[in-house]
C-alpha cells in the first residue's frame, strides 16, 4: 500500500493491479488454510480456524483500503477532467431561445400596480364621502319651527323620504340624525 501512494499518475494502474493479483492469491491461500485447519486435531482446530479468520478479515481490510484509495483517485482524477473542461470551454452568449419575454411581464406588473392605485384612489373617495356625511349629520338643519304649522309640514317631509330618520328636537331647532 506504501509503493501505492507514492507511484506517479502513470504507473499507479500496475500498482493497484498488482495490489489486487496479491489479494486475490492471499484469498486463495486462505481458501486452502481453511480446509487444511479443519484437519488439524480437535484440540489445535479452533485455534487454528481463529487464525485463519483473523487473516481473512485482516485480509478484507487491505482490500477494502485499496477500494477507498481507487475511489479516491477516480473522484480527484474526474474532478481534474471536469476543471479541465470548464476551464477550456469558451462560453457565447445566450441565444435567443433562452431570453425571458421581459415586456409582457413588465407590462403585467404596470397593470398591476395601476390597478392596486386606483383601489386606493376608489378607497380614499369612499373615506372623503363618509367623512362628508358625517359632517354633514352634524351640522344639517331643517330649520327653525317658530310655530306648530312648519313642524307639521317638516315631519312630513321626513316620513315622506324614509322611515329610518331618526330625529333631534331641540329648541327651537330639529337636527337630523
Amino acid at each position: 500500500m506504501g509503493r501505492l501512494e507514492t507511484a506517479d499518475k502513470q504507473s499507479v494502474h500496475l500498482v493497484e493491479n498488482e495490489i489486487q493479483a496479491n489479494i486475490d492469491q492471499i484469498f486463495s491461500h486462505l481458501e486452502r488454510l481453511g480446509i487444511l485447519s479443519s484437519k488439524e486435531p480437535p484440540n489445535k482446530r479452533q485455534n487454528a480456524r481463529l487464525r485463519v479468520d483473523q487473516l481473512k478479515y485482516d485480509v478484507q481490510h487491505l482490500q477494502t483500503a485499496l477500494r477507498n484509495f481507487q475511489h479516491r483517485r477516480y473522484t480527484r482524477e474526474q474532478q481534474e477532467r471536469q476543471r479541465e473542461e470548464l476551464l477550456s470551454r469558451t462560453f457565447t452568449t445566450n441565444d435567443s431561445a433562452t431570453t425571458i419575454p421581459m415586456d409582457e411581464s413588465l407590462q403585467f406588473n404596470s397593470s398591476l400596480q395601476n390597478i392596486h392605485h386606483g383601489m386606493d384612489d376608489l378607497i380614499g373617495g369612499g373615506h372623503s364621502v363618509l367623512e362628508g356625511l358625517r359632517s354633514q349629520r352634524l351640522t344639517l338643519k331643517v330649520g327653525a319651527l317658530p310655530g306648530d304649522g312648519e313642524k307639521a309640514s317638516c315631519f312630513g317631509l321626513i316620513q315622506q323620504f324614509g322611515t329610518c330618520v331618526y330625529v333631534l328636537v331641540t329648541s327651537p331647532q330639529i337636527v337630523i340624525l
